[in-house]
């Protein structure tokens, strides 16, 4: 503010000065032309001074302001400093990017960011070896035409990132990535991408033991069952401390021919690939078959099942599959709810997709078992599993069937209140019922 109102001061004496000579040589006006003719070829020269100097500045660092005095060497002063702070602040994010880079390109983790127009901005070392992506070749390249999966591009146009995506690798076959997605900014996506063929063979590995073991314990546990059965209608020829321990065994094994025909229908709905041509299934007569189903364990705990159908619409899907989910849910619903209970099953379209919910007003489950639900053999209660029978595998075939079918499972459950199931399935499997 000081230097604006000297140089105010510095025009207002130098019109007082030629005012003054002006009237001394009777040449008042040409006077005045000339003076302000002087002090815009001063400005002009000093804007001069200042273009030139800019233009050093972009090309060398160490390049010092012109010295002048007035408004000008105030310029000049404030233009510098204000060039030295945008130059401490371009090094600091420079350092900050370098070690991002740097440590990016030590992980093993394949790192991409994909700018709104879904092409390639950046990505790290590992990338290259995990996609083949080349730089600068590949930059401002569409994502989806360098990777050219189907199941990618379905991935990366449906933005429902909460899960990854596993598909073979691009560049080398037998490999297996797995991609998980990320938005952020104005629709800017990060991509990270892990190898994980060590943990695919695995899984697959656990499957094939699974599913071989539950194959082959099938035969010997239908052999030993039937015989204790055969030995049980003849009991009363057995002394009588044997009944016990017989109806003990066959209990027992009634119960690991569950476990085995479980693990059986979790394997087959692992390994097995969804069919290409599904079924129309009504939801009306898929929810009256359950009803029906459940009958017999609803009387005999005298509870009330009640039926909330909104809309009569069908699912395309695998029936069998749809049908063993939502009567897995109603049955443990059930087993789980003292005697005289309440199980709601209710069905509504909300937002185009189909809400499936299975409510009771039993026991409940706390808060922190809710998360591990759907793993195998977990167990909120092992002895209250072992007196209803349950296997601790049907939520996780529930899980799975779901998945198969791009649908997903919500649990919110209070102790003491009660349990509800949620079930959404996307409007895209969803038509209108004749």
């Amino acid at each position: 503010m000081t230097n604006w109102h000297s140089e105010l001061h510095r025009i207002l004496v130098l019109l007082g000065l030629c005012l003054v000579f002006g009237f001394v040589i009777d040449r008042v006006q040409i006077v005045l032309l000339l003076g302000l003719s002087a002090y815009t070829f001063y400005n002009l020269f000093q804007l001069r001074r200042l273009t030139q100097w800019v233009a050093k500045e972009s090309h060398r660092n160490d390049v010092l302001p012109p010295e002048d005095g007035g408004i000008w060497g105030a310029i000049f002063d404030n233009i510098y400093k204000l060039q030295k702070q945008e130059r401490l602040a371009s090094d600091y994010l420079k350092g900050i990017l370098n070690k991002a880079q740097e440590s990016s390109a030590a992980l093993e983790i394949a790192v991409v960011m994909i700018n709104k127009q879904g092409t390639l901005d950046w990505w790290n070392r590992a990338t290259e070896e995990l996609l083949g992506i080349r730089y600068p070749n590949d930059r401002n390249q569409a994502v989806t035409n360098l990777i050219r999966d189907p199941r990618f591009a379905d991935y990366f146009h449906r933005e429902k990132y909460d899960q990854t995506l596993r598909i073979e690798a691009p560049t080398k076959g037998g490999r297996t990535l797995e991609f998980q997605l990320t938005s952020f900014g104005e629709h800017e996506k990060l991509m990270l991408v892990r190898d994980v063929t060590q943990l695919h063979r695995l899984e697959a590995m656990r499957r094939d033991f699974v599913g071989n073991v539950s194959h082959e314990l099938g035969t010997p546990i239908t052999v030993i069952k039937g015989y204790l059965e055969t030995i049980i209608d003849h009991k009363d020829s057995l002394d009588p401390r044997w009944h016990k321990p017989l109806e003990q065994m066959r209990s027992q094994s009634q119960r690991m021919e569950n476990i085995v025909r479980d693990l059986l229908v979790l394997s087959s709905i692992e390994t097995r690939s969804a069919p290409r041509v599904q079924d129309r299934i009504s939801l009306r007569d898929l929810i009256q078959e359950i009803e029906n189903e459940s009958q017999e364990i609803v009387n005999e705990k005298d509870h009330q099942l009640i039926i909330e159908l909104d809309a009569d619409i069908e699912i395309t899907g695998q029936r069998s599959e749809l049908y063993s989910a939502l009567s897995n849910l109603v049955i443990n619903a059930a087993k789980y709810t003292p005697k005289g209970g309440r199980i709601t099953l209710r069905a509504a379209l909300e937002g185009g997709d189909l809400k499936i919910e299975i409510e009771d007003n039993g026991i409940g489950i706390a808060a922190q078992h809710i998360p591990r639900l759907t793993e195998r053999f977990y167990r909120v209660d092992p002895s209250r599993s072992a007196e209803t029978g349950g296997t601790g595998l049907g939520l996780a075939i529930v899980k799975h069937i779901l998945a198969r079918h791009d649908a997903e499972l919500e649990i919110e459950s209070t102790i003491g209140k009660g349990s509800l199931f949620r079930c959404w399935i996307p409007k895209e499997r969803l038509s209108s019922a004749r």
